[in-house]
């Protein structure tokens, strides 16, 4: 399979819809060029599994190698493994939802008429440089993609947002930039540090190895830098500004696709390659990520705003990713890749119906809603299915990552990590209390009087939720297919850190 269509389709998309001449035509673009590239994710996973039968025992599939700039030995060189398919898949899934989600942007409270088009364009821009991450062997080429994921977000939240939409545009690409700059030092620390192997290529790096003194010199810079994408406390307060300001679909891209990438890089970047330089720093990214996970979840039970909630939820739940990776074990990176995978998923569709309350009850402030049920009945399904999924109840995403994490943290037999794993799951009984409470308000008790004539879901946000929650149930009923599909992957960088 050619990995280039995952970059090239968005593109083209993208394209398309600059070149429409009415906003029918934008949405009939976006919407194809989007379901496109979710078959095509599907059919990369057949023919992924399908090779992998087949004996194929090569660690990165469907490579592609081209010579960039010979002289600095960087390359367009790209493939996958298990770990990226899933990040792939997920992205696919998110995209398409956010799409459909924005199908009235223009319509919206702080829509732009006549820039529906600049809208779609941004959120598939967005999307390629989600997928060439993903793929990306380079790491001159992966960080080029990093940097394209940021741009397009400046411009969502600033042009398109609401509240404190300039502020909050400015705060985000700033922090994120600054995350960037740490990430830039990190790739040449490793370039430079190759003694007489010098490239930017991931594979050829991980056979070669880089020296203790290099890894243990720039692996903080690679991991905070990277850990500031998927909030890493205290680097994190740029993300309830950033999530509450942004437009739905932004909101959906932001803690669905873009924070992942942070997680990804932590783990394939960082982790993998400088696996010395894991080992000596991996009590630190416990401690931060457990902090992470409780202060987001009490932070959380204290916020009257629904998109506010789900922004410091994702601080708490992307603490579950960092903790996974510090934890050192195949089974617990397995489970931070689920949980990337689950909370993508999850925070995406919490997002999407937090954008259909509010365009109906222009508030997002919990205590002025109630009774929302009578009114707003597959809304306010997908909000408990949601919120189920938020507080780990069986048969959700939500339930199988976290508790993938949780033995995988608990196989470390000192008290340290132990006591680490406890701490992390206390933040399952705050997050439970937040969500309940927050839900009951929203959609039981006697309804609000302006509220009698609310219409619910249309037919777009109804296929967009249907699409995330397939996806959230498909992992909670059988975990089986994404844990094969993660697995391989996860060895081989248990093998690089065992030194084996």
């Amino acid at each position: 399979m050619n990995l280039l269509l995952l970059i090239g389709l968005p593109l083209l998309t993208a394209v398309g819809v600059l070149l429409s001449r009415n906003t029918q035509q934008v949405r009939s673009i976006a919407f194809a060029g989007s379901a496109l590239q979710l078959v095509l994710a599907i059919a990369l996973i057949y023919f992924f599994n399908k090779e992998r039968a087949a004996g194929a025992a090569a660690q990165m599939l469907f490579e592609q190698n081209y010579a960039l700039f010979p002289s600095l030995n960087i390359n367009f060189h790209i493939g996958v493994d298990g770990i990226s398919v899933a990040m792939i898949l997920l992205t696919a899934l998110v995209v398409l939802a956010g799409v459909l989600v924005s199908w009235n942007v223009e319509n919206l409270p702080a829509g732009k008429a006549g820039m529906t088009k600049e809208f779609y364009f941004l959120l598939l821009l967005l999307a390629m440089g989600a997928y060439g991450f993903f793929i990306s062997l380079d790491l001159f080429v992966l960080f080029f993609f990093l940097e394209i994921a940021v741009i397009p977000k400046y411009l969502l939240i600033g042009t398109w947002g609401s509240g404190k939409k300039e502020y909050s545009a400015n705060k985000l690409a700033l922090m994120l930039m600054a995350g960037s700059s740490l990430v830039i030092v990190g790739i040449l620390g490793m370039y430079f540090g190759n003694g007489e192997h010098k490239s930017f290529d991931l594979v050829h790096i991980a056979q070669t190895g880089l020296s203790s003194s290099v890894q243990k010199l720039f692996f903080p810079f690679l991991f905070v830098g990277f850990g500031v994408f998927t909030a890493l406390f205290p680097f994190h307060t740029w993300v309830p500004d950033g999530h509450s300001s942004a437009p739905t679909a932004g909101s959906m891209f932001l803690a669905g696709i873009s924070m992942k990438l942070g997680g990804y890089g932590c783990l394939r970047v960082a982790t993998y390659l400088m696996p010395q330089g894991a080992q000596e720093y991996s009590n630190w990214i416990i401690v931060l990520s457990s902090i992470a996970i409780l202060y987001g979840a009490f932070a959380t039970m204290m916020q009257r705003d629904l998109k506010y909630m789900n922004a410091y939820s994702s601080i708490s739940h992307c603490g579950f990713v960092l903790l996974g990776i510090g934890m050192l074990t195949k089974t617990a990176i397995v489970g931070a890749v689920m949980q990337m995978v689950s909370h993508g998923l999850m925070t995406a569709l919490f997002f999407a119906v937090i954008g259909m309350i509010y365009e109906r009850t222009h508030t997002r402030q919990i205590n002025e809603m109630g009774g929302l049920l009578k009114v707003m009945p597959f809304t306010m399904t997908v909000l408990f299915i949601a919120g189920l999924c938020s507080l780990g109840l069986p048969g959700f995403s939500g339930f199988v990552a976290e508790m993938t994490v949780f033995m995988g943290s608990w196989q470390n037999a000192d008290n340290f990590h132990r006591i680490a794993t406890v701490v992390a799951c206390m933040s399952i009984v705050v997050t439970a209390v937040y969500i309940l409470r927050a839900i009951g308000q929203v959609a039981m008790g006697p309804i609000k009087e302006s509220f009698n004539g609310l219409s619910d879901a249309s037919w777009n946000e109804k296929l967009a939720a249907a699409i995330l929650i397939i996806g959230i149930v498909a992992i909670g009923v059988a975990p089986n297919w994404l844990n094969d599909l993660i697995r391989p992957g996860a060895e081989i960088i248990m093998n690089k850190i065992s030194g084996k």
